[in-house]
């Protein structure tokens, strides 16, 4: 038996996880540029969370994560005034693991990515399909890992006091 498998392309997902809500937003796109990255920021601003004095955003260390990248989006009063609505938190290097939109992103790999998509639209159908169920059973998510735990786990990153 012979199998042939083709290669149809390769897509972004760009996942937004609330955890106090247990809601998660996806958002397929060609490709992950630092202006890419602007544009869902700047959704997740006006649109998503457009009555938000601050919000909170924890990832990875990506390089067009950053503020910077607002600034080759938009002008810079634009880029200034969804800065000021960011509180932007880094997970360290080789913790992605903490990075809650992490988790569901592996959740996401193992409930609907787990074979090959012909398309785009297909994609943009299963992943809609599997976050309107995730959000229908929204719950808060439990998050065990204490600040005890991380002394121990990233204890690299925690200065030790000599007494």
């Amino acid at each position: 038996m012979f199998i042939s498998t083709q290669r149809n392309g390769v897509s972004n997902l760009f996942l937004f996880f609330e955890p106090l809500e247990g809601k998660r937003h996806v958002v397929v796109t060609d490709q992950r540029t630092a202006v890419d990255w602007a544009h869902q920021i700047r959704n997740l601003a006006d649109v998503e969370y457009p009555r938000a004095e601050r919000i909170t955003l924890v990832m990875d260390n990506l390089n067009t994560h950053t503020g910077a990248s607002l600034y080759k989006a938009f002008a810079p009063e634009e880029a200034r005034r969804i800065l000021d609505k960011l509180e932007i938190h880094y997970t360290p290097k080789h913790g992605s693991w903490l990075n809650m939109a992490e988790i569901e992103l592996s959740i996401l790999s193992r409930q609907c990515l787990d074979r090959c998509i012909p398309d785009q639209e297909t994609l943009r159908m299963e992943i809609a399909a599997w976050q309107e169920q995730r959000n229908a059973i929204a719950q808060p998510m439990e998050w065990r890992f204490t600040s005890e735990d991380a002394r121990v786990k990233l204890k690299k990153l925690y200065p030790t006091i000599k007494k």
